[in-house]
C-alpha cells in the first residue's frame, strides 16, 4: 500500500520505518528538511510540502498524520483537504482530544480515523498498540498498514465511531497516571522504610511472576539500575498532564468517580512546587516509556 506520512518526529519515523519494513510505499513530509532526508535514505519518497505529498499519492489517498495535537493537526489538514475526496482516508495518530477528532471527522472530505497510539519509542522494535475510531470501511482499508505499525493484528482494533479511538487513548493515559502513582508510592515506602533495600532487585523480583509485574515495573527496574536506589539527581517534577486532565474532566461530565486517576493528576501538578520520591520515579518513568526529558536538580 502507498501511504503518505506527515510528521517524522520520534513516533512518525517509527511509523515510516515499520511500514517500509513491511513492504509498503511511504511518501514522507516534515517541516524539518533533515528529517525528510533521513527518511528518504531509509527508503521513503521525500515530499517538499503537503500539496506535493498529495500529488505524489495515487488516486485513492491514504495519509497518516503524526504531528502534535492541536493547531498542528488543523494546519496540516488545511493544506491537505483541497486534495482529498470521499474515497480517501486520513489517520490522525497523535494525542488529539476526542472532541477535536469528532469535529475534524465531520469537516474532512475524506474518511477520518482517529488513532490512539501507545508504546512510545519502544514501538520501533515491538510495534504500537493502536485504538482506532471512525468509519469501518476506512479502518478495514488501512488494516495492512495497522498490522505493520502495531504489534500485529492483535495490536489494533476499531473502537467505534469517530472520536472513540482518541477517547479510549485518553482513558488509557489516565490509567497510566494511576499506575505510575501506585508504583511510585510503593517504592517511596520501601525507600524511606526500615530496611536498606536494593530497589532494582525488588523490581526485578516483582517482575518475575508477581501479580504486579508489568512493563512499567520493568521501567522501574531500569530506572533504579541506571540512577541508583535513591534516583540520583532526578528531580521531583513530572511534566505532562493534558490527557489526564481530559480524563478527569470527562469523568466529572459523566459523573463517574475516578479517585485514583484524579489523585495521580493532582500529584503531578503538585510536583511543580514540592518534593517527593514517588514523583521523582514518575519523572524517570516518563523517560523510560516515551524518552521524555528527565528534569534533574
Amino acid at each position: 500500500m502507498q501511504l503518505g506520512l506527515i510528521g517524522l518526529g520520534r513516533m512518525g519515523r517509527i511509523v515510516a520505518d515499520r511500514c517500509l519494513a513491511a513492504g509498503h510505499e511511504v511518501v514522507a513530509f516534515d517541516v524539518d528538511e533533515e528529517a525528510v532526508a533521513e527518511a528518504a535514505e531509509a527508503g521513503a519518497e521525500p515530499a517538499a510540502s503537503i500539496p506535493a505529498l498529495a500529488d505524489a499519492l495515487g488516486e485513492r489517498k491514504r495519509v497518516w498524520l503524526m504531528v502534535p495535537a492541536g493547531e498542528a493537526v488543523d494546519a496540516a489538514l488545511a493544506d491537505l483537504e483541497p486534495h482529498l475526496d470521499d474515497e480517501d482516508v486520513v489517520v490522525d495518530g497523535g494525542n488529539s482530544h476526542f472532541e477535536d477528532s469528532t469535529r475534524r471527522a465531520e469537516a474532512c472530505p475524506a474518511a477520518y480515523l482517529d488513532c490512539g497510539t501507545s508504546g512510545g519509542p519502544a514501538g520501533a522494535e515491538l510495534g504500537f498498540s493502536l485504538m482506532v475510531g471512525g468509519p469501518e470501511w476506512a479502518y478495514e482499508e488501512l488494516e495492512p498498514v495497522f498490522d505493520a505499525v502495531a504489534t500485529g493484528p492483535a495490536g489494533h482494533d476499531r473502537m467505534g465511531p469517530s472520536g472513540s479511538g482518541h477517547y479510549v487513548k485518553m482513558v488509557h493515559n489516565g490509567v497510566e497516571y494511576a499506575l505510575m502513582q501506585a508504583y511510585g508510592e510503593g517504592f517511596e515506602l520501601l525507600h524511606e522504610g526500615r530496611y536498606d533495600l536494593d530497589l532494582e532487585a525488588v523490581a526485578r523480583t516483582w517482575n518475575n511472576g508477581a501479580v504486579i509485574r508489568s512493563w512499567l515495573l520493568e521501567l522501574c527496574e531500569e530506572a533504579f539500575r541506571e540512577e541508583g536506589s535513591s534516583l540520583g539527581d532526578v528531580a521531583d517534577h513530572v511534566a505532562g498532564g493534558s490527557t489526564g486532565t481530559w480524563t478527569v474532566q470527562e469523568a466529572l461530565s459523566q459523573e463517574v468517580p475516578l479517585p485514583l486517576i484524579y489523585a495521580a493528576l493532582a500529584e503531578r501538578f503538585g510536583s511543580r512546587s514540592e518534593g517527593r520520591f514517588s514523583r521523582r520515579l514518575a519523572n524517570r518513568l516518563r523517560y523510560g516509556f516515551g524518552r521524555h526529558e528527565v528534569r534533574r536538580d
